[in-house]
Parts: C-alpha cells; structure tokens; sequence
C-alpha cells in the first residue's frame, strides 16, 4: 500500500505545493470555497477483504474473481488491503493526509447476504456503524455509495442482476436498510457509482461480470453488446430513482441528508478540425456523460442516443419519468482523462467505433502517434488537466449548474524498473493532483458549483480490477 502524499503535500503546505508546480500554478485551499471537501475514496471490494467472514455472503465479484483466467494473475479481493480488520489504521491515515471526507461503498452482501431473500447480517450493520462513528469522531464526513458494483450473487443466479427489472426492487429494498440503520449519521448519500461505466465494462466489453459481449466487441459465451447495456443502464436508473423517492419521502425531512449518483465522466477533443469531429465530440459526450446525467436530470436520455438507437433505446412511461426527472440533490463525477473523438457515420473506423451503441464515434488517446497528454499506468488514461475544467463546465451548463463533487480522480503511474523507489519519490503524482485542482479552482472561480474533490483511492486497490486483458487498471 502506498499513500497520497501528493495530498498531504498540497492541502497541508502550500507553499510547497507551489514551490513544486513546474508551470507555475499555485493551488492553495483558499482557492476552493469554505466547507469544500477534500477527501479520498474507495469501495468496498476493492479494501475490505474479509470476503466470507462474519456473515457476509458471496457477491458477483467473489465468483468472476475465482475463476481462473477472468484477473490477471488470478488476483482477488478476499484480501485485498484487509480495510475490514485495519480500517482504524486507515481513519489515521486519512487524518494525517489532512483530509476532512471520506467516500466508501457498502458491501451489498455483508448487510444482505442472499439479497431480500435471506435476513440482514448484525455483524455487517455493527461494521458499517463502527466505520461511520470513528469517521466522525476524527472529524472525517462519511459520503456513502450504496452500490458499488458489486451485487449478491443470489440476484444473479435467480434472474441475472440488472437484466432484471426485478433487480429495481432488490436496490431499494437494500437502499432502506442503508438509510434506516445509518441515515442518522450520514449526510450525504449516493445511490449508485458509475452505472454507465459499469454497464460498459460487464455488457460492452464483458471484462466485469457477468462477462456478456458479443462481437465486434468481444466473443464471450453469452450477451449482446448492442443491446444488453442499454436494458441493463435502465433497470440501474429506475432502482436509482426509486431509491431517491424512497428516501425523499421517508427519510430526507428527518435525517437531513441530500442524495445524488456517481457518474462516469470524459472529455473529448476532436481528432481532426473539422465539423464532422466536432459533431463526434458532441455524441460521444452525450454516449458518455449524458446518457446518465439527462435521464437523471431531465428524464429522458439524450437526443443524440434517441437518434442513433431508434427504438433499441428503452423509454420511461409517464409515472417513470415523474419520479427519474430530478431524482437527484447533487452530481457525482469521476473524472480522470480526456480522448480525441472521431466521426464514423462518414469516415471509416476500426470496429466497435462504427456502431450505434457507441454512437458512431471512435475514441483514442493519440493523434498522429501523439498522446493528448502525459501517459498513465492505464492506457486509456493521459494526463489533461485542462480536461477537468472543460468537464465541470460542461456539467454545469448543460444542468443548470447542480451543487457538483468530483468524486474520483487519481492518477496511476506507468509501470518501471523500480516501482517502490518511483512511488517514493512520487513527483508526478503530485503533479497531476496539483495541475487539475489548478484547473478545478478556475471553473468554480467562473462560477461552477463545486462542493469536494475526492482522490481515487485512499489505498492501492491495484489487484482487484486488472481485468484481463489488463487495461482497466484502477490504480492510485
């Protein structure tokens, strides 16, 4: 495990943080509004551990991770960085970074073992109860995901997760427990992270479980990836929605909390000048970020998806649509990188990029052999700070300006000779986190709503994600 030292750096001396800054930014606190959060993340798979102990059942993840081929090296989580046992050690940790937030997930099936068809586990709720009192008692406020990624297994073997609409039911049902047992406590909750990422990854690419794609995408043994995540991306937004009315109804006026979701977020640039990129870039931002964010929003999915996905795109009935507009008090981005974006309704593309799942576009992180910016540990990922500021502004005019936190954003560093000593003397990393809050700071002087910024992860959660083929690595 290794620290974020670039954290400590920057929010504890800034001085140094500018003595440090090559391009001559200078990133202070007093940049950032008064009560703005600075914190770290993590999710429960990724740092818990403790996988079949104290009642806790298995979960999609527990499964895919043991079947030998699906994780590079046959990794897995039962360990991961053993947060379940040490998670005290971890509350001091983020203390002497001198953060005040912390983000987590809920393990879905250390409450709910089977999910609504079995009891809710005391020792999975004594757990969560411990974490959240030491959060505060140190002065650290608790941000909770409710869903992570991970589901029960069960939910998947009686009717293939988010396949299901019944999976909408099984959400809300968990989401109760969650604001029932800690909503006391916690003020601000997040339904879901990433549903457009996640359906990506499991029903696009099938590099998640349930490991569904079809070609050009993939050749799993099962799937549609022309289809599947759309099905799958409507289920997550209406057990959101109905997560929100829930609590909304029944919980927010007494606890006092807000509620919002944690999206997936890029920025594109054109691959060439010239009007057809630029119309590419406006469809894969719509692909993208608004696929979630308009449906969440305004209630119904973006134009540009209508377009291209004809009827293929599932559609919200009035009822739906009167409780999904609006069912949110605050936007979640991860935010990590920009592409270039490259029109495929009249130019020739690679397959993949010429389907209407991914909106006719390609995306790439090169131009003429050239990257669009500094290269990560992730191949997919490049260092674009400017990228932060064009993203927030993004998100701020096309939802009039919603209260917005930058939920993830991290930076993992290339593979080298010499990992340890290159993580010791972690300049870039400092780098990377001093130039986007560089960036950050100019959009929320220009008026952007931004309320916390949150480092992706607290610990390295390397292992966990390194899908093979290793190319979403999830590295801090």
């Amino acid at each position: 495990m290794f620290l974020f030292l670039s954290f400590l750096l920057l929010l504890k001396n800034p001085s140094l943080a500018q003595s440090l800054n090559d391009d001559g930014q200078d990133v202070k606190r007093s940049h950032f509004p008064d009560g703005f959060f600075f914190g770290t993340s993590t999710s429960s798979y990724q740092v818990e551990g403790a996988y079949i102990e104290d009642g806790k059942g298995l979960n999609n993840w527990d499964v895919f991770s043991h079947i030998p081929g699906n994780i590079k090296n046959n990794d897995n989580g039962d360990i991961a960085d053993n947060h379940y046992y040490r998670f005290l050690e971890d509350i001091e940790l983020m203390c002497s970074l001198g953060t005040n937030a912390y983000r987590f997930s809920i393990s879905w099936t250390r409450i709910l073992p089977r999910g609504k068809f079995g009891q809710v586990n005391p020792r999975g709720i004594m757990f969560y109860n411990k974490l959240i009192d030491n959060l505060l008692e140190r002065g650290l406020e608790p941000f909770v995901t409710i869903h992570h990624h991970d589901i029960p297994q069960e939910l998947v073997d009686r009717y293939g997760g988010w396949l299901s609409p019944l999976m909408q039911e099984d959400f809300v049902y968990f989401a109760e427990i969650c604001f029932k047992s800690f909503g006391d406590r916690i003020k601000n909750w997040i339904t879901m992270n990433e549903p457009n990422l996640l359906v990506d990854m499991s029903y696009i690419r099938g590099w998640y479980p349930p490991a569904h794609c079809s070609p050009p995408f993939g050749n799993c043994s099962a799937g549609n990836s022309d289809i599947e995540p759309l099905i799958a991306m409507h289920n997550m937004i209406l057990g959101h929605a109905k997560a929100v009315k829930l609590y909304r109804e029944h919980f927010q006026l007494k606890q006092g909390g807000s509620i919002g979701i944690v999206g997936f977020t890029e920025y594109f640039e054109p691959l060439r000048d010239n009007e057809l990129d630029r119309q590419a870039v406006s469809r894969a931002l719509a692909f993208t970020n608004a696929w979630l964010f308009d449906a969440v929003v305004f209630g119904d999915y973006p134009a540009e998806m209508r377009l291209y996905l004809g009827s293929a795109l599932p559609t919200f009935s009035p009822e739906e649509t009167s409780y999904v507009k609006g069912s949110l008090d605050f936007i979640g981005m991860n935010f990590y990188t920009s592409l270039y974006a490259k029109d495929c309704i009249h130019s020739a593309c690679i397959s993949g990029g010429d389907r209407p799942i991914r909106g006719f576009v390609h995306t790439t992180g090169e131009r003429d052999g050239e990257p669009i910016g500094g290269r990560c540990g992730n191949p997919r990922f490049f260092v674009v700070p400017e990228g932060m500021e064009k993203i927030v502004n993004y998100m701020k005019e096309r939802y009039n300006n919603m209260p917005m936190f930058v939920t993830e954003n991290g930076f993992s560093p290339p593979q080298q000779n010499d990992q340890v000593q290159a993580l010791l003397q972690d300049t870039n990393r400092v780098n990377f986190h001093k130039s986007y809050l560089a960036a950050l700071a100019r959009a929320i002087r220009n008026g952007a709503d931004v309320r916390g910024y949150f480092v992706w992860s607290l610990v390295d959660n390397r292992q966990t994600l390194e899908r093979v083929p290793a190319i979403w690595t999830l590295l801090c």
